[in-house]
């Protein structure tokens, strides 16, 4: 499992005079008749970490997002960024957010570098990163002389980061960034996220990709039928997950193992048991001191296992993890 080696910033690195979350969604709703995209979502963002945003399609991740960017007006609830609320002084808030637009928003009768100016005037900030995140995504100043509507899903992907980024603002909203860069392309883009963050930026992004999950961010946020049901690290998650333990025993497969845990496979032949456990390995330990081991392997949670666990409601609740509020 990778985990990003930087911490986020250290309390005494944040401006005293920003509230505690650089996001707060305070028990938001948004109701279309009887039907509930969000049903009380309460997270809080801290400042200058990556924050993932992950749940099935029709979870609310994105109307949450909208929520957030004050392009959709909560049911009940509100929702703020750096302490701002986001209906009340929505265009006050995004001043200093960046917002990934999807690909087909762009203007198709509009040159690359015309599309990047546009957005740059539109932040009202000066674009000091376009250079660097054109470098890493392989956008060319041929490819930015040509119109957006010859552009392919990937181009207009970059494009639409680059305009994103490009202002360098204090916090970062990703919907599905990834989606149509290619694996190289994705290694430099989440390069990029990794230097806003040691920057000090706040990242916040919905992602289908579990791998790019793991290895960006620092919290997960997972939610199901627009409820919060899962908020910590990747290492507080997989704590609640069963692990695998594979034995094989010299001799005969002692008794008691499924007292330990639940046995998935058990051959008697060689000797070979799959035995699912808890986080704590002490008693399974503790149990073979006495038996005749010749292999033991103990493998740890897989992240896609995991968050289907929350997915499909197997999992434990939020409260068993963590605050949602932190």
């Amino acid at each position: 499992m990778i985990v990003p080696q930087t911490s986020p910033l250290s309390p005494s690195s944040v401006d005293p005079a920003e509230p505690a979350n650089a996001i707060v969604l305070d028990a938001v709703s948004k109701r279309y008749g009887t039907f509930a995209a969000l049903d009380g979502l309460t997270l809080g963002v801290p400042h200058g970490i990556i924050q993932g945003f992950l749940g099935p399609n029709g979870a609310g991740k994105t109307t949450a997002i909208r929520i957030l960017m004050g392009f959709l007006r909560a049911s009940s609830g509100s929702s703020s960024i750096f302490g701002l609320d986001t209906w009340s002084a929505g265009v006050q808030a995004r001043e200093r957010v960046g917002y990934l637009v999807t690909a087909d928003a762009l203007y198709p009768d509009m040159d690359g570098i015309d599309q990047l100016d546009f957005a740059a005037k539109i932040s009202g900030r000066n674009p000091v990163l376009r250079t660097r995140v054109l470098d890493a995504l392989e956008l060319s100043s041929a490819t930015l002389a040509q119109r957006l509507g010859s552009y392919s899903k990937g181009m207009r992907q970059k494009l639409a980061i680059v305009a994103a980024m490009q202002h360098d603002p204090d916090l970062l909203v990703l919907d599905e960034p990834s989606d149509g860069l290619d694996p190289l392309i994705q290694q430099h883009f989440e390069t990029l996220l990794r230097e806003r963050r040691d920057a000090g930026r706040t990242v916040f992004m919905s992602s289908h990709d579990l791998a790019e999950v793991e290895r960006t961010c620092e919290r997960i946020a997972v939610i199901r039928r627009g409820q919060l049901v899962a908020n910590g690290t990747v290492q507080e998650l997989s704590r609640h997950y069963r692990r695998t333990a594979v034995i094989r025993f010299r001799s005969a497969i002692p008794d008691g193992l499924a007292q330990i845990g639940e046995i998935e496979y058990a051959d008697a032949r060689t000797g070979t048991v799959r035995l699912l456990i808890a986080d704590d390995i002490n008693p399974l330990i503790q149990a073979l001191s006495y038996a005749d081991v010749a292999h033991l392997g103990i493998e740890e949670p897989q992240l896609q296992n995991v968050f289907f666990g929350f997915y499909d409601g197997t999992q434990v609740e939020t409260s068993d993890i963590g605050s949602a509020a932190r």
